[in-house]
């Protein structure tokens, strides 16, 4: 068997419709279109969403929650990692390079999960209060950006 010797099984392909050619054809006219209105021009695209011009249910369900748009969203790293890393000064970019953060632009909070057994000096924009007290008290330096 070969792909061109395949044919399709008889009654799966009907002939296609001619619109708008006459009467005759049960399609003439608006061509099944309908009459006036943006679905009958040509270049009109129904969405999934559209219900023919009634209230939309996206518009008629009430409002839920609440979207605070001040949120900082900071990026996470842990006394533990950063104990991992062996350097005795840690900024956005070392974390970064390491692959502890997603970008070196984006705000960046240590907590105070875990250890730490040097003494390093830490570049961040927020500190919880355990992390400072934990670095503070192996006599690292907190340094808030």
């Amino acid at each position: 068997m070969k792909l061109n010797s395949l044919t399709p099984v008889p009654g799966s392909i009907g002939s296609k419709k001619r619109r708008g050619r006459g009467h005759g054809t049960g399609l003439g006219k608006s061509a099944g279109r309908g009459n006036k209105g943006a679905g009958q021009r040509s270049g009109f695209k129904r969405r999934p969403w559209f219900e023919g011009g009634q209230m939309p249910l996206y518009r008629r369900l009430p409002m839920r929650g609440f979207i605070n748009n001040f949120k900082k969203d900071f990026q996470i790293v842990n006394l533990e990692k950063l104990n991992e890393l062996g350097v005795d000064e840690v900024n956005a970019q070392i974390l970064y390079e390491n692959g502890l953060i997603r970008s070196p632009l984006k705000p960046v909070k240590i907590l105070g999960n875990g250890n730490l057994d040097t003494v390093i000096k830490v570049y961040a924009t927020e500190f919880s209060k355990t992390a400072k007290d934990k670095i503070e008290k192996i006599g690292g330096q907190v340094v808030k950006r």
